[in-house]
Parts: C-alpha cells; structure tokens; sequence
C-alpha cells in the first residue's frame, strides 16, 4: 500500500464510465490519489472499481446526483485536489437542421451540467487550494461544420473557463483546460451514430443540402478516431495537468489538436475554410481530392 501523501488527496472524475474519464481515473488512482469517479449506470460502477477508485453516480445534469457528491466530499477529512469536468456528448448536425431540443440537450451535459459541479465543488476547492480542470476539445477553439452545437458548448466552456480562473486564481484555486483531438474512444462512435440519426430526420430539401456534407464528415470523424491518441495516452495529459506543480493554462493531446491550433493561428479564417473544405472532399467519393490543399487534419474531437 502507497503511503506518498497524495493518498490524502481526493480528486473528482465525472465522465468516468469509459474512455478518458475511465483512463484518467485509473492513471491519477495509480498515481496514489484517492479518485471520486463519476459514472451513470451501476454496471460502469462495478467494472471501474479498484484500489484507488470509489465510482459515485453522477449524472451532471442532476442536481439530487451533485448535492449527494457534494455530501460525500464533505464527510471526506481528505482535502480535495481537483475537480476533472470531463462529462460530454457529441453531437454533430448542420446549424439549420439540429432541433432546438438537442442544442439545448448539448448545452446541459457540455457546459451548464460542468458549471453546476463546479460551483458545488468550488467552496471546498477554494479551502484546499485545489484545481479545475476542464476537458475542452480543439472544437472549443476551432469550430467545423456540423459541429456548431457541440463546438459552441466547448467553446462556451473556454470562455467560462478563463473567466473563472481570473475570478479565483488570486484566491489559490488553478483553472487549467485540457484541449484533445481525435481519441480513440467510444465517443467518436456514438457521435456518427447520432449523426446519422439527426440526417435522417431532415427534410429532402435539407438533405440536398448537407446530406453530403454529413456523410463526408462522418467519414472524416471516423478516421480521425482511427488515427488519434488512446485513452490511455491522453489520460496522461489529464494527470499532467492535475498534477503539475506550476500547470499551463491549457494543454492540447494529439498531434492533431497542436496542428489544428497552429492552422488557426496562422491563417486566416478564408484560408482555413478553403482547407476544411478540401478536406472534407477528400471524403467524397465523386469528387477528387485536392492533395496541395489537404493538411491531414482528419477530425476536431
């Protein structure tokens, strides 16, 4: 049994049924801390259970879950390090054609469900001069089509994030934002999925319109998955930015989240269209594709 003192310390993990949540748990639980790992169904529970890890359900878009998560901090002598806000849904529909109702759904898991832990979290933080780490994506600077709604909760959650870390930095509490691209993970899968039900719902109109576009794009998302971090690895990045003594403020996993960064930066918002777009007919069947455009960038996760 460990005895370094962070087996004094407890962290907080929402999104922890599967895939960065799950590894991240895991890799901080190996790491000597003591992992409160949020998860929805008692089955994800008993599968994550180890030495190090205490599964808690946490549906963040529950309130009765985050008052009861909040109780069992609070019974905890331990001081809590970090809050890990990795809890997320993906997904994707042209801006036209997504429901209000899924936006909206979006918008609750990604941004307002983090915002409510945090701020049931944030007293006890505040105490233990703890850490928020939030789990963006390249999508939360770098926005492609079909990606409004889940780009838009991540973006929402950059601005959130900063704002909040000139609000209680001063006070002792770090804001760190963690920024993947592709990973391969469960998550990519449902996505397309949820895609493919969204394209069927719309109208032979719309579908003349982005019926291609969606499909192209789902080809796009599906080998950008393929050739993305593991879990695991970006868990790596995770641990890092919780438990780096002087953390940046934000860390991207993936080759592809750096190049994506980089692209954005550099060129200007015409440019970065006229690249996506060859990027995206690269997926396209009947058309060829246009290799001097292409940057391999394959998907913003």
């Amino acid at each position: 049994m460990t005895t370094s003192s962070e087996t004094q310390k407890l962290i907080v993990v929402t999104g922890a049924s599967t895939g960065m949540g799950a590894s991240a748990a895991r890799e901080l639980a190996r790491r000597g801390f003591h992992v409160l790992a949020g998860v929805r169904r008692d089955r994800d529970a008993d599968a994550l259970r180890a030495i190090g890890i205490e599964p808690v359900i946490l549906d963040i878009t529950r309130s009765e879950h985050i008052w009861a998560l909040g109780a069992r901090i609070a019974e905890d002598r331990r001081p809590l390090h970090a809050l890990v806000n990795n809890a997320g849904i993906q997904l994707n529909a042209p801006v036209e054609t997504l429901p209000l109702a899924e936006w909206r759904k979006v918008f609750e898991v990604n941004l307002f469900g983090h915002i409510a832990v945090t701020q049931t979290l944030l007293p006890v933080l505040l105490r233990d001069k703890g850490r928020v780490v939030n789990i963006s994506s390249v999508g939360g600077r770098f926005a492609m089509a079909t990606y409004g709604a889940y780009a838009g909760s991540k973006f929402a959650l950059e601005a959130v994030s900063d704002s909040l870390r000139r609000e209680v930095g001063p006070l002792g509490v770090q804001v760190v934002v963690v920024e993947p691209g592709g990973v391969r993970t469960e998550m990519a899968d449902r996505g397309i999925a949820t895609a493919n039900r969204l394209a069927a719902g719309m109208t032979p109109e719309q579908d003349a319109r982005y019926g291609d576009l969606v499909r192209a794009n789902n080809a796009l998302m599906a080998a950008g998955t393929a050739a993305g971090l593991t879990a695991d690895a970006a868990a790596q990045v995770i641990a890092k930015a919780v438990t780096a003594r002087r953390p940046r403020t934000r860390y991207t996993a993936g080759r592809d989240a750096a190049l994506i960064m980089r692209l954005g930066r550099l060129l200007p918002d015409r440019a970065v269209d006229r690249v996506l777009a060859a990027n995206l007919r690269r997926q396209r069947p009947t058309e060829s594709p246009e290799p001097t455009e292409s940057t391999g960038i394959t998907q913003a996760a």
